[in-house]
């Protein structure tokens, strides 16, 4: 693997649609680097959480602009992708120690 795993996942997206997803279609979502291409990011996340992935879908998700008092700016654009997990194996648990 050329990248670090570690530095192509960058966190996991937790929001209503994730998990949905999840319980639904075996997909979990993660916050990944800009430049990783779909094969990096199934490496990544086999060598990570030692799952097999059949199907990943990335989305490049525009900035927000925010504000703080009367300066404005924009939030950098950044990748989300969707990892489809194969049938038979062990859902991804982000809190496993909890």
């Amino acid at each position: 693997m050329s990248k670090d795993p570690t530095q192509i996942i960058l966190r996991p997206v937790i929001t209503e649609k994730s998990t949905v997803l999840k319980d639904k279609n075996r997909e979990v979502c993660f916050a990944v680097a800009r430049d990783a291409n779909k094969t990096e990011i199934k490496k990544a996340v086999e060598h990570l959480f030692k799952v097999k992935v059949a199907d990943v879908r990335t989305q490049i998700r525009p900035g927000k602009e925010r504000r703080v008092g009367r300066n404005s700016g924009y939030r950098p654009d950044w990748k989300k992708a969707f990892v489809r997990l194969k049938e038979g194996e062990k859902m991804i648990e982000y809190f496993e120690g909890a």
